[in-house]
């Protein structure tokens, strides 16, 4: 069986990658939620106790003897290949795109990582789109379009939800937290996978998760106003 530690379901989107692929592909796990326990490195000392880097996620093997753990999300994806099909298209070709894909939004984005930070249960009016965000925003509506329009959708990849889906979940909570400025296939592409059940039974718990981490929270407005915040007090 494995085991899989995540962090706040709120915050948490390198958390969300692997959780949305195994749920959606059934691949049975115990969850363990492991909350922030302040800001960049407070959390070190509770997560190395299952997590070789101190971070989130961390898949632990428990079939293999003495338990073997894997972290990064990334790296989990590809762990959990080597066991499942469906985790990438059979195809070569579409199965080079998805991982290019993929591997592009683990390595890149980093202003989208630090300007609209994935705060699931909040609503946030932006100030404005910085030009490096705007770059980053562009970027992203173009390699969606063009997964959409190659494969013939409904996700990245084509008919099946598969790791690259699974890689841009977390995008997703951030275009509605933000009201990023997509295309009209891009932004019909978000909705799809916010309707996912696996990414309603995510979202849901989110918002009843009583834990507010003020660095995440400060985070969320440095470049925008609060409109609403849906999550239980």
């Amino acid at each position: 069986m494995f085991e899989l530690y995540i962090a706040n379901k709120n915050y948490s989107s390198w958390s969300l990658r692997p959780w949305v692929l195994m749920k959606a592909l059934e691949i049975p796990f115990n969850e363990h939620v492991m909350p922030f326990e302040g800001g960049i490195g407070a959390s070190h000392d509770t997560f190395i106790r299952f997590s070789p880097s101190g971070l989130v996620p961390c898949l632990v093997d428990k079939t293999v003897e003495g338990g073997l753990a894997v972290w990064d999300s990334l790296a989990i994806v590809e762990y959990l290949a080597e066991q499942h099909t469906k985790v990438w298209p059979k195809d070569k070709i579409i199965r080079a795109w998805a991982r290019s894909a993929t591997a592009e939004m683990h390595s890149g984005f980093s202003t989208l990582r630090d300007e609209c930070p994935m705060n699931c249960g909040v609503r946030v009016e932006l100030n404005g789109l910085s030009s490096k965000l705007n770059a980053d925003v562009a970027r992203l509506d173009a390699l969606w379009q063009q997964g959409l329009g190659r494969f013939g959708g409904p996700f990245l990849a084509g008919r099946n939800f598969s790791a690259v889906d699974a890689f841009y979940a977390p995008v997703a909570f951030r275009v509605q937290t933000f009201n990023l400025p997509v295309s009209e296939d891009s932004l019909a592409y978000v909705e799809r996978l916010l309707a996912l059940p696996v990414m309603q039974e995510w979202y849901q718990a989110a918002l009843e998760e009583p834990w507010r981490e003020p660095m995440h929270e400060a985070d969320t407005l440095k470049n925008g106003t609060l409109i609403i915040d849906h999550r239980a007090p």
